[in-house]
């Protein structure tokens, strides 16, 4: 029996989500970007999501601290948060989905609504520091290599390969 289509919502975040945000994140950073990196070091790259599964205070508050950002949209299916893009009008600063939910467009629905929250605020350019597992999806959504692959760093972790793409909207 073929299995029926589920309904993903893109909602804002809210401070409540932080915690399973946090693991989606680190999971999801540590089997799709951070192959790359000797695992002991990876909690450099990890930062604070290292700690995402912490019940301390102080872990919970340093994870709920770095999510925030001016836009924060997440993808939900079925009460379960699958997805999260973090950026500010010009800039998109993280995308991250699920890999059990890959290929099955809740990342292209998650940039169309920031691209159109950053068209509400006047912004013409979006760039993106893409990490290099994200350069094809971002392709395929219309953004363009802006320049070479450089080496970036992330939290306390250098040497992050990423590749800076830009896409004029309304093209």
């Amino acid at each position: 029996m073929p299995e029926t289509a589920r309904t993903i919502d893109i909602r804002p975040y809210r401070e409540e989500d932080a915690g399973e945000v946090g693991v989606l994140i680190a999971d999801t950073y540590s089997a799709f970007n951070l192959s790359f990196a000797p695992p002991e070091e990876r909690a450099l790259f990890l930062g604070p999501f290292q700690y995402a599964r912490s019940a301390e205070k102080v872990h919970e508050e340093a994870v709920a601290r770095v999510i925030r950002s001016a836009i924060v949209l997440i993808a939900e299916e079925e009460g379960e948060i699958v997805g999260v893009l973090r950026g500010r009008k010009e800039r998109l600063g993280s995308l991250f989905v699920r890999g059990d939910c890959h290929r099955r467009g809740i990342g292209r629905r998650l940039v169309a609504h920031f691209e159109e929250e950053s068209c509400r605020q006047g912004v013409t350019v979006i760039r993106v520091a893409a990490t290099l597992y994200g350069v094809p999806f971002y392709l395929a959504m219309g953004y363009k290599r802006s320049t070479g692959v450089r080496s970036g760093w992330s939290f306390d972790g250098h040497g992050l390969p990423i590749q800076p793409m830009r896409k004029v909207l309304g093209q």
